[in-house]
């Protein structure tokens, strides 16, 4: 009876595993959906990252002081750098040069391109830790590369110029957090993943508030309606919730469970992007994004493969 009961938990756990970590993959998803929605009002990178960050901040604050609360021991300066140094780059300076991106080219394709961040902590894997890379997880990278050439191949024949630069921009940003992903392992480890997330979600807050400060005057907050909702709804739904039900996720599956079924995220934004901004759907975009999916999916379950 006791097995019972406990394999009726374990299900549980996994199904609700697998819920979280598939409402965080849209939730992020849709990141770029809310961000092009608000580029319809003419508002600035720059001031709706701080909005979304403004709206998201309490969250974060609150949570880190929660979370202080319960661990005794403080961070000791090692551990500050950490924080300050991969918040800045795996959330601020990540979501800046994504937010700056959209701003060029289709949110199918700067999805497409910030799922590439797998081959991408791959190659940095290889080249900080010596680690070799394998012909299949080879193989896999040129898959995604070429399906990224496909959809940029639609994106340039429906869009006006500045797809180079987009493109570019995103890719610098998964890049950023990729390097983010490489330091942070360490980092959680010897934080905690709940503890080091709230910190530096705060770090970066501050860094896009200050870079509005720095940059735009008060009055470039004088805004439509609609781009204060869709920053709370950027905040809330896209920010806030995803990175608590990915941690919810990750403690149920697993991390390689949950990024695999992270997957979704490139499709379903494919496909919002469709009904909500009108975006065309290609059978070139269909099969880039095949590749991409197809490729990232080999590597993550070579990986997991390898850590066992």
């Amino acid at each position: 009876m006791a097995n019972q009961t406990s394999s009726a938990f374990n299900q549980r756990d996994v199904l609700f595993g697998i819920v979280f970590a598939l409402l965080a993959a849209v939730g992020f998803s849709a990141k770029a959906i809310l961000v092009k929605l608000a580029y319809l009002d003419h508002v600035d990178a720059v001031t709706l990252l701080a909005l979304r960050m403004v709206f998201s901040a309490p969250f974060f604050i609150g949570v880190a002081i929660w979370v202080r609360r319960r661990h005794a021991v403080p961070l000791d300066m090692h551990d500050r750098i950490l924080v300050l140094g991969l918040g800045l780059i795996g959330y601020y300076c990540s979501s800046f040069l994504d937010f700056l991106g959209l701003q060029y080219i289709s949110a199918g394709l700067e999805r497409l391109i910030l799922f590439l961040y797998p081959t991408m902590t791959v190659i940095l894997s290889a080249l900080f830790y010596k680690r070799a890379i394998g012909r299949m997880t080879m193989a896999a990278m040129a898959l995604c590369y070429a399906g990224i050439a496909l959809v940029f191949l639609h994106d340039a024949g429906t869009k006006e110029g500045g797809i180079v630069l987009g493109a570019s921009l995103v890719f610098a940003s998964t890049l950023s957090y990729s390097i983010y992903l490489v330091g942070a392992g360490h980092a959680i480890a010897r934080i905690g993943t709940l503890r080091f997330t709230a910190y530096a979600m705060v770090v970066a807050s501050v860094a896009s508030l200050l870079q509005f400060a720095a940059m735009r005057p008060l009055s470039a907050l004088d805004l439509p309606l609609r781009v204060y909702e869709l920053s709370a709804a950027m905040a809330i739904f896209s920010t806030v919730l995803p990175v608590f039900l990915l941690s919810f996720a990750i403690r149920r599956i697993g991390s390689g469970s949950a990024s695999l079924i992270g997957s979704i995220g490139p499709v379903s934004t494919i496909y919002m992007a469709y009904v909500f901004l009108h975006e065309s759907v290609s059978l070139l975009q269909i099969a880039g994004s095949s590749l991409v999916l197809a490729g990232v999916l080999i590597i993550s379950l070579n990986s997991k493969r390898e850590g066992k």
